[in-house]
């Protein structure tokens, strides 16, 4: 390695000065990062360079589903890395057959096509949806205003905000965007063009806004009713994170109908491998078929590597009960949120998700503003870093809790404290 740009001898402050005029040199500066430079992950906590230690409730923007250097993704990796990290998708192996098959048991009769992101499995869903429709010369996609689905060209004209979208207009033709959780505004936006409806059970960039069983009941009759796919994107709102599999299972629970309810098409990522770079989509029968040979590839998507930590991270996700875990801790936490807001309406507005994806939505205008031109959720999520958590904002307003589905009891309490303390510090000002 290059002298000049080895770290390992410095002091702990100018490491981190290092560090960054690394990045600041040789990385393209296409984030907003915070001023944070971590060195190592234990479970729930992240450590940065100067060695102080900080509560993880946002978990890699909800990848890190086992939290940090689980030492059952270590071993795979290791053991797995000896055996067989990649081959050509030209060939067989059983690991992702495997995967495939446990994915569709959670789901329903289909197939899995597997890639690296959120992004690739939803472009995956985009072909998908143009394969379906070509022959009638169907190819728009409804898709809801405040949605995110990703980075790339297809999936910035498939979101539904406009800040990703500015200075790369034109954008891809094909899309349109219309209110979410309002099934009227999908029938009225229907054209002869349109061949699919995409939508996310809980829009995470978006806020945290879960969609009705109304609405998902609705639109799934909608869809059939007019020969529509209806996709579903769960890359961030999906893998237990809720407490079921996928958001839909838990939002319709005790529903009537809800049981039966199926999607056509879901795509998935984040948490599916606990961070190791991994993307799927569900394709439901009778589409399972649609995407033929050479219709849709991926270098890297389902390798050997990839398919054993995902199936280690279900096995433990199962073996564990980090479903039901989700769904305690993140009652618990709700709760806790909800007696903030309770004891501080200035400060917190509302609160909503479900399990392990939480939002809490603050005042337009904070007392004691760190920057005045700051948005609220960044303002707050500024104060939560001094304190020692870690959170993620969600637009304006909202800050988003996405913890490890492993999180303990004690960690969450320790999370409400220094929440508390920081909302009563914020009021007090």
């Amino acid at each position: 390695m290059n002298e000049k740009n080895d770290t390992s001898s410095l002091g702990m402050a100018d490491k981190a000065s290092a560090v960054k005029d690394l990045y600041k040199q040789y990385v393209v500066p296409s984030y907003g990062r915070f001023d944070l430079v971590f060195s190592r992950g234990a479970g729930s906590y992240l450590f940065d360079v100067n060695g102080r230690r900080y509560l993880d409730l946002g978990s890699g923007i909800a990848v890190c589903s086992l939290g940090h250097a689980h030492p059952a993704i270590a071993e795979v990796l290791a053991e797995q890395g000896r055996q067989l990290v990649h081959i050509s998708n030209l060939y067989y192996h059983e690991l992702q057959g495997r995967l495939a098959a446990e994915l569709v048991r959670r789901l329903g009769s289909g197939k899995c096509f597997f890639a690296n992101s959120g992004a690739e499995a939803n472009e995956g869903l985009f072909k998908l949806a143009r394969k379906f429709g070509h022959e009638e010369g169907r190819f728009e996609i409804l898709t809801a205003q405040q949605s995110f689905h990703g980075r790339t060209l297809a999936g910035i004209a498939a979101t539904g905000q406009e800040k990703v979208k500015k200075g790369f207009e034109p954008m891809t033709p094909g899309f349109r965007h219309v209110p979410y959780n309002q099934l009227e505004a999908i029938r009225a936006a229907v054209s002869p063009a349109t061949v699919a409806v995409m939508i996310e059970g809980i829009q995470g960039e978006g806020g945290i806004t879960p969609a009705s069983p109304e609405y998902l009941l609705g639109l799934r009759r909608f869809c059939q009713e007019r020969h529509l796919l209806l996709l579903m994107d769960g890359v961030q709102c999906g893998y237990f994170r809720t407490g079921r599999f996928q958001s839909f299972q838990r939002i319709l629970e005790g529903i009537p109908e809800g049981d039966r309810f199926l999607p056509d098409g879901i795509s998935m990522a984040k948490s599916l491998a606990g961070g190791f770079p991994m993307g799927a989509f569900w394709v439901r029968e009778p589409y399972a078929d649609l995407l033929g040979p050479g219709s849709h590839a991926s270098t890297f998507g389902g390798t050997p590597l990839a398919c054993a930590v995902a199936l280690k991270v279900l096995e433990v996700v199962e073996r564990e009960g980090l479903a039901e875990n989700a769904r305690q801790q993140g009652e618990f936490l709700a709760n806790g949120l909800r007696e903030l807001a309770n004891r501080y309406p200035q400060i917190i507005q509302t609160v909503r998700g479900l399990g392990l994806m939480l939002g809490f939505e603050l005042a337009p205008s904070l007392p004691g503003a760190i920057q005045n031109d700051k948005p609220p959720s960044l303002q707050m999520v500024h104060r939560l870093h001094a304190a020692g958590l870690l959170t993620i904002p969600a637009g304006q307003h909202v800050v988003r809790l996405l913890p490890p589905l492993n999180l303990k009891r004690a960690e969450a309490e320790e999370g409400l404290e220094i929440l508390s303390r920081v909302v009563a510090q914020v009021a007090a000002t």
